[in-house]
C-alpha cells in the first residue's frame, strides 16, 4: 500500500527554467528544486522519431489554442538531505523515477528554441562551456552515465529538434516557446521512499505490466473526442471496454497492424508505442487535401447510414472504413475497432447457421482441428489465412453479402488456403523471418508473392482471381518439407478424405504428381 505521496502539478517553464514545481495539492509552489537522473535509470532511448512526435503533439495542441496541455506524469523520489552539506541546504533534491525521457527531450527542445547556433553535445547532456551562449537549463548541465544510447540519442535528438526549429519564423518560435513554458504541464508525484516511488510507478503502468499499444491508442483518441458530449463519450468507451482486452490487443497487434504493413509492402515486426502512429489517423483539425478526402468519405458514409436512404431504396449500408487507408481520429477510431473485431469474429466462426461470411467451410473445418492449433508454423499459416480473408472481405464483401458475394468468397478461400499453407508445406520448422520473406515475395519458395498488396491493388474479385490463377502454382514433391503434409513417402499416398491439409492441395489440383 502506498502511504505518503505528495501530489503536484507544474508547467514546464517552472520545472526546467525556474527550478520549482508550480503548485502542490495545497496550491503552494515548491521552490529551489534540483532534478537528477540516478544511475539506476535506463539510458536515454528516445529516438528522433519519438522527439518529433512529442514536438508534433505540442504544435497540434498550440494550434488548437488549448489553455493547458498535459504531457504525462513525472514521478520523483526526494533524496534526504545531509544536514552538514551547507551548499545544498536550500535545495530539495529529486531523482527522476519515471519521466526522464520526456524531461530530457523537453530540455533539448527548449535549448533549441533559446539558441540559434548549433553546438556540440557530447556524453554530457550539455557541454559546460558554450561559447557566447547562455545555458538557461540547469537540468542540462549534469552528466549522464557513459552509454552508447545516451551519447547518440541526445545528440541526434537535439539536432533533429534544432532543424525543425530553424524552419520556424521568429514569431512562431516565440509563440511555441511561450506555449511550452506556460501551458504545457506535468502531473508530479513525490515521495521520499524509493520503494514507494517504484510501487507507484508499477501501479501507473497497469500494476507492473507494460501498457498495451491499444491502451495508448485509447487515451490518444479519447483526447480527440473533447468536443463531444460526455454521454456520447461514455457510450463509446463502454463499447470498447465490453470487448475482452486481450482479444482487442491481439486484433491490433496480430491482424490490423500486420495487414496494414504487409499491404504497403513493409515488414510487420511488432506493434509498440514507437509505431502506433499509423492508428492515430487524421485529426479533425487536419486540412490537407488527402485528409479532406478521407474525412469527406467517412462523413458521407456515416450520414447515409444514419438516414432512411438504405431502408427506402433497399440499398446496403456504406462501409466507412478500409484496412489500408488512414483512420479518422476520435470516435471513428472506436467504431473502426468494433467493426473489424466483429468481422474477424464472424470469419473465424465456421458455424453452419451463424455469421455472414464463413459458414460450414470444409477447409476451415480441417484447419480448426486440434492438430493445427499448436506449433509456431501452424499458427503462422493460420494467421496468414485469416488475415488475407479479412482483407478480401473488407475490400469486396458488403456487410450483408449476397449469394454471389458468398460464392466468390468461397472461391477466394481456396486461393487463401493454397497461398498460406504453401508456406507451411515448404518448411520442416517455420519461423517468422522466413514467413516475412515469403509474404513480401522475397523468399525463393513456391507461391512467395505479396497477396496483401495484390488484393489491395485489385479492383474486382474477378480480376483478382485471374491474377491468382496465373501466380499461384502447384506444389511438387521437391517443394514439400513439412513431415505432416504427407504421411507416406510421397504425394501419391494422400488419401481422399480431409483429415490432413494436403487433401485440399490434391482436391483443388495444386499438387503435381
Amino acid at each position: 500500500m502506498i502511504k505518503s505521496l505528495e501530489l503536484a502539478i507544474t508547467n514546464i517553464g517552472d520545472l526546467l527554467l525556474n527550478n520549482r514545481i508550480t503548485k502542490n495539492h495545497e496550491g503552494k509552489s515548491i521552490f529551489e528544486i534540483q532534478l537528477a537522473i540516478p544511475n539506476y535509470q535506463r539510458p536515454y532511448k528516445w529516438s528522433a522519431k519519438n522527439a518529433n512526435l512529442l514536438l508534433d503533439d505540442i504544435l497540434t495542441a498550440r494550434e488548437l489554442n488549448k489553455e493547458s496541455y498535459r504531457l504525462g506524469t513525472l514521478i520523483l523520489n526526494e533524496k534526504i538531505k545531509n544536514q552538514n552539506d551547507q551548499k545544498e541546504k536550500n535545495y530539495r533534491n529529486f531523482d527522476i523515477v519515471d519521466g526522464q525521457q520526456r524531461c530530457i527531450t523537453l530540455s533539448l527542445l527548449l535549448h533549441a528554441l533559446f539558441n540559434s547556433k548549433l553546438e556540440r553535445i557530447n556524453r554530457k547532456i550539455q557541454t559546460q562551456n558554450l561559447e557566447n551562449e547562455e545555458v538557461k537549463i540547469d537540468f542540462l548541465k549534469q552528466n549522464l552515465i557513459e552509454n552508447s544510447h545516451n551519447i547518440l540519442n541526445v545528440r541526434n535528438n537535439y539536432l533533429t529538434l534544432k532543424r525543425r526549429i530553424d524552419n520556424l519564423s521568429k514569431e512562431e518560435c516565440n509563440d511555441l516557446l511561450s506555449f511550452i513554458i506556460s501551458q504545457c504541464e506535468l502531473i508530479v508525484v513525490i515521495t521520499q521512499d524509493i520503494s514507494e516511488a517504484f510501487q507507484f510507478f508499477d501501479s501507473q503502468n497497469s500494476r507492473g505490466k507494460k501498457l498495451y499499444p491499444h491502451d495508448l491508442l485509447k487515451a490518444y483518441h479519447l483526447r480527440e473526442m473533447g468536443n463531444l458530449h460526455e454521454l456520447v463519450i461514455e457510450k463509446v468507451v463502454k463499447i470498447w471496454e465490453d470487448i475482452p482486452q486481450k482479444e482487442l490487443s491481439i486484433l491490433f497487434s496480430d491482424y490490423l497492424y500486420r495487414i496494414y504493413m504487409w499491404s504497403k509492402g513493409n515488414r510487420a515486426i511488432e506493434l509498440n508505442e514507437g509505431n502506433i502512429e499509423i492508428f492515430k489517423g487524421i485529426s479533425h483539425h487536419d486540412n490537407y487535401p488527402y485528409s479532406q478526402y478521407y474525412k469527406g468519405a467517412y462523413s458521407f458514409a456515416e450520414n447515409t447510414n444514419k438516414s432512411l436512404l438504405p431502408f427506402v431504396t433497399g440499398g446496403k449500408f456504406l462501409n466507412p472504413f478500409q484496412l489500408n487507408t488512414p483512420i479518422i481520429a476520435g470516435k471513428p477510431f472506436f467504431d473502426y475497432a468494433k467493426h473489424y473485431y466483429e468481422i474477424l469474429k464472424d470469419i473465424q466462426n465456421n458455424d453452419k447457421y451463424e455469421g455472414y461470411f464463413i459458414n460450414d467451410n470444409e477447409i476451415v473445418k480441417t484447419l480448426d482441428l486440434k492438430q493445427y492449433k499448436s506449433g509456431v508454423g501452424n499458427r503462422i499459416s493460420r494467421l496468414l489465412f485469416d488475415t488475407i480473408i479479412l482483407l478480401y472481405v473488407d475490400r469486396f464483401c458488403p456487410d450483408k453479402p449476397s449469394k454471389l458475394d458468398l460464392k466468390l468468397l468461397d472461391h477466394f478461400v481456396v486461393f487463401a488456403f493454397v497461398w498460406s499453407y504453401s508456406l507451411r508445406a515448404q518448411y520442416i520448422n517455420l519461423g517468422w523471418q522466413s514467413a516475412q520473406n515469403y509474404i513480401l515475395g522475397n523468399e525463393e519458395k513456391q507461391n512467395s508473392i505479396n497477396l496483401y498488396k495484390i488484393i489491395s491493388d485489385s479492383e474486382k474479385p474477378q480480376s483478382l482471381f485471374s491474377t491468382l490463377s496465373q501466380l499461384l502454382l502447384p506444389l511438387s514433391q521437391e517443394h514439400i518439407k513439412d513431415p505432416n503434409f504427407i504421411k507416406g513417402k510421397n504425394i501419391e499416398t494422400i488419401v481422399d478424405i480431409p483429415e490432413n491439409y494436403s487433401y485440399f492441395f490434391k482436391k483443388y489440383q495444386f499438387l503435381n504428381p
